[in-house]
């Protein structure tokens, strides 16, 4: 169990507690990004519904765990807001050198792309949009994105490279454009009501699971949502929630799951997940530096111009709003703009050694995240909302005296 999972120790108490039966209905994975939470939770899911009298390894052949292998299984619930689009990237570039290489590990590298692209379209499933307004939008979207995938699954062959290439790329675009247009930053409370009613449905064959992603990002309506259904779980449902900032995390939800913490991967660990996974062994670096590779806007071009974005604060002058857009790929996908806001606020890092910088920098990250926020939760375009940003941080320079002028830009 969990030898899909690298370079993480907690899969050892993982997998003791789910042998011995001490395994809760209710748990909390805490970690780092990248240090194989999500991994771990569909492995978890797998194991409770295989069909075995003790659960076998990822390569078991049992009905329930191919449909968890090919992330097909409707025992399994995922939502939670995520960035997707660089692993589905990263994952297709894969698939497709092992194929054009004639590789050993093809097969491999096909379920790999298959399942990056179904932990995007599984948070848009039946059971999660039942009361969503844009159940329609989403519902031709996703199936879209299915009827692609149907292609290039098991156990149909595979066309020839030229056409495989144009397929993934399709599939790409539209993933892309339903994470850009329908993935929500913050859980909507409907979708945690919908799956309270599924979990409460009994179920005939293994236990259900739950997965919640990044659980610290959650309003008030929808924790105590939660809360509701972590006070009394139904039996045959395990709850797994995830996050990278347990303190975020609110104390009643916290007190009503046991925590199993993540390390965070040694970079030898790192270069391993890159060279068993992604078939990458020459890359140098950790595996967030090797999936920022896949962004069609270098982090160095975005990092930049949010440096010119706050000179021209700090010269009391507009910048050229449409070029700055143009040159950071319009911010397309969204891990862009959040990057390029990242960079604002670590610019101004040096303000904490001024007289009143901490209190400054607090608010211009207050700034970032309204800007970030409209943008991802008010579709608002993000010309419009950095014209904003820019109002705001040059008000908030102006009546501290220029304080920016500290951060050395």
């Amino acid at each position: 169990m969990y030898e899909n999972l690298l370079g993480q120790p907690a899969k050892i108490s993982l997998t003791s507690d789910l042998l011995k039966g001490r395994f809760p209905g209710s748990v909390l994975f805490s970690g780092n990004d990248a240090s194989g939470k999500l991994t771990a939770a569909l492995e978890t899911a797998r194991i409770l519904s295989c069909h075995e009298a003790v659960p076998r390894s990822f390569e078991c052949t049992c009905p329930s765990c191919l449909r968890h292998k090919s992330l097909l299984s409707t025992n399994v619930v995922l939502c939670g807001p995520r960035d997707c689009f660089l692993e589905i990237n990263a994952a297709s570039d894969t698939f497709l050198r092992a194929y054009e290489r004639h590789e050993t590990f093809l097969d491999a590298t096909r379920y790999l792309f298959l399942r990056s692209v179904r932990k995007l379209t599984m948070r848009f499933s039946d059971v999660l949009l039942e009361d969503d307004k844009n159940v329609n939008k989403i519902g031709a979207a996703v199936g879209n994105v299915n009827e692609m995938l149907e292609t290039l699954d098991f156990p149909r062959p595979l066309p020839e490279l030229e056409e495989l290439t144009k397929l993934c790329t399709k599939i790409k675009e539209a993933a892309l454009k339903l994470e850009s247009d329908f993935l929500y930053d913050t859980i909507p409370v409907s979708q945690i009501r919908s799956m309270e009613k599924w979990a409460r449905i009994k179920n005939d064959e293994g236990k259900k699971t739950v997965i919640i992603e990044n659980a610290d990002r959650m309003n008030e309506s929808v924790r105590n949502a939660l809360l509701k259904i972590l006070e009394e779980p139904p039996s045959d449902t395990v709850f797994i929630l995830l996050t990278s900032k347990r303190n975020a995390v609110m104390p009643t939800i916290l007190s009503r799951v046991r925590t199993y913490n993540f390390m965070e991967r040694q970079m030898h660990h790192q270069k391993d997940v890159i060279t068993a996974v992604f078939h990458n062994p020459g890359f140098e670096g950790s595996l967030n530096d090797f999936l920022m590779n896949f962004l069609p806007t270098s982090p160095a071009v975005l990092k930049g111009n949010a440096k010119l974005f706050l000179q021209s604060v700090l010269q009391a002058q507009s910048p050229d709003m449409a070029g700055l857009i143009k040159e950071c790929g319009g911010f397309n996908p969204r891990i862009c703009l959040k990057i390029f806001l990242s960079a604002l606020s670590e610019n101004l890092r040096p303000l904490l050694y001024t007289q009143g910088g901490s209190e400054i920098l607090s608010q211009v990250s207050q700034k970032t995240l309204e800007c970030w926020n409209y943008v991802t939760s008010y579709n608002q375009n993000p010309q419009s909302a950095l014209e904003n940003l820019f109002r705001e941080l040059l008000k908030l320079n102006m009546t501290n005296g220029n304080i920016f002028r500290c951060a050395d830009l």
